[in-house]
């Protein structure tokens, strides 16, 4: 079997069990997952070798993007704190914890052990969001859980070059030198990406070719990972700031049209990418367990008990920081949310990379000690992590009782669409008072208003009407369109409608000016 034969097949059987996923709905990644471990179980499938390069250069950065993407900036400013911590005290814990119980229970060495710890430390940016998506959790707590996963990935992989560092070179790990090299990489990262969504902000206030536009949006994680790799700095971090910033001000760059374009485009990309790597998660496992050698036959229990550790070390971090900010906010301390916090904090694609780029040997030549078994370990912790948490964390939210009703939501949205209409209405009626369009075309503006705030069908002008009523009605339809953005863009920075509200609004908004044509 060829190399492309062998990922086309990839493609289909990620694609198929996805689709299969959202049809029984039921979360994708922990269903991939499982298919996976299942097909790579079989005896006639051919041992599965991912290159370390493909996932962190070809896979991450476009799902980092797309995932950093969805946070809302005003949402963000409102974690810092928690996020903070979570990103960087709850990380160093849990490393130093799981390095201690693996060297425990397992064969493992002082050096490997701290890198299997640092892999480990920090939840997934991927897995979280693509679990997340199908949840209905309050803004502010949907935001805290998607920026921990993005922001900490940092600290673990500064922990992680310490550790192999380490490893490689049989030295001591210096604090001193760690500290610097956390400010570099995450400091320095946040800079690239700062600067790459920046210049990608102007280049897109210039461009109105929708094929550039998508190429565009397609390269910018690439360029922001690559750029600030090259620069010794954290790629990871670069495309997350990219992500975060771009998030924020994309509707200010481009026209309706695009964005959809763009929208749909990167959707499928996502779609696809997340399929197959959770798949390949699954596949890689038995390939993993096959190479292991006979000394390391005891890896069960040695990823029960990283996993355990792992999942018991957040619920030990979560309460007290939950505890301690519900009491700085006079309000009585509840469970709920540090129990969804502390479930939604799955490992996935990222300790995987991680993982893969261990070097094979130390810098004396000899092989690496126990490098297949810190691989077995981290893939199994991540399907434990993503077959447990992921089929349970639907079941945590809905007995916690904080996913917002579908009532809460939709009411929300109503009380959008009619503010919108108004003002719509308002800045009709001021066009009319200048008799700056014919009387016909702006009845049927008024009209379809109309019908939107009594929640009738809209009505399009009569194909028999003169073309210069229909051309009238189209260009106070965008004009209406416009005072609707900017509305709705009222309502959000005053704190009146989340920034799913938003979203869905902006998109509706998006199709109504698409449709119109030229």
């Amino acid at each position: 079997m060829t190399v492309v034969t062998a990922v086309l097949l990839l493609v289909v059987l990620a694609t198929a069990v996805a689709t299969g996923a959202r049809h029984w709905r039921i979360p994708a990644p922990s269903l991939l997952v499982v298919v996976g471990v299942a097909i790579g179980l079989l005896p006639w499938v051919p041992d599965l070798h991912v290159s370390p390069q493909v996932i962190s250069v070809v896979v991450l950065p476009p799902l980092l993007y797309a995932s950093a993407e969805e946070i809302s900036w005003r949402e963000l400013r409102a974690v810092w704190r928690p996020v903070t911590v979570l990103a960087l005290g709850l990380v160093l814990v849990t490393a130093a914890v799981v390095a201690l119980v693996a060297h425990t229970v397992t064969p493992l060495t002082g050096p490997m052990a701290f890198v299997l710890g640092a892999v480990l430390a920090s939840t997934d940016p991927v897995a979280v969001t693509a679990l997340g998506r199908r949840l209905s959790l309050p803004a502010r707590l949907q935001t805290m859980v998607q920026s921990e996963s993005l922001f900490n990935d940092a600290t673990s992989l500064v922990l992680f070059k310490v550790a192999v560092g380490a490893a490689v070179a049989a030295s001591a790990v210096s604090v001193p030198g760690g500290a610097g090299e956390f400010a570099v990489l995450g400091g320095g990262g946040a800079a690239v990406g700062a600067a790459v969504a920046g210049v990608v902000a102007l280049i897109r206030r210039r461009t109105e070719d929708p094929v550039l536009e998508t190429v565009i949006a397609l390269a910018t994680p690439y360029a922001a990972y690559l750029v600030a790799e090259d620069l010794h700095t954290s790629g990871v971090t670069a495309v997350v700031v990219a992500g975060v910033v771009l998030g924020s001000t994309g509707h200010r760059l481009t026209n309706a049209a695009i964005r959809i374009q763009v929208h749909a485009v990167y959707a499928t990309v996502v779609f696809l990418l997340e399929s197959v790597v959770f798949a390949v998660i699954g596949l890689e496992l038995p390939t993993l367990i096959h190479e292991l050698s006979a000394a390391d036959r005891d890896w069960p229990l040695g990823v029960c008990a990283v996993a355990a550790t792992v999942i018991g070390i957040r619920l030990l971090g979560v309460f007290p920081l939950s505890a301690l900010t519900q009491r700085r906010r006079a309000s009585a301390v509840s469970w709920r949310v540090p129990a969804v916090v502390t479930w939604a904090g799955t490992r996935g694609v990222m300790p995987l990379a991680a993982a893969l780029s261990i070097p094979l040997a130390a810098h004396d030549g000899s092989p690496l000690p126990h490098r297949p078994l810190v691989l077995v370990i981290t893939t199994g912790v991540v399907v434990a992590t993503l077959v447990l948490q992921g089929f349970t964390l639907a079941p945590v939210v809905r007995w916690s009782g904080i996913a917002l009703e579908p009532e809460h939501t939709a009411r929300e949205e109503a009380r959008a669409r009619a503010a919108i209409a108004r003002a719509g209405l308002d800045h009709l009626d001021e066009l009319a008072g200048l008799e700056a369009a014919p009387a016909a075309a702006i009845d049927q503006v008024r009209r379809a208003l109309q019908a939107r705030l009594d929640e009738d069908p809209e009505q399009e002008p009569a194909t028999g009407a003169p073309a210069e009523t229909i051309a009238a009605y189209h260009a106070l339809r965008r004009s209406v369109i416009a005072k609707e953005t900017a509305e709705l863009h009222r309502l959000y920075a005053g704190n009146e409608i989340s920034d799913t509200t938003r979203r869905r609004l902006q998109r509706a908004l998006d199709l109504e000016e698409a449709g119109l044509g030229d």
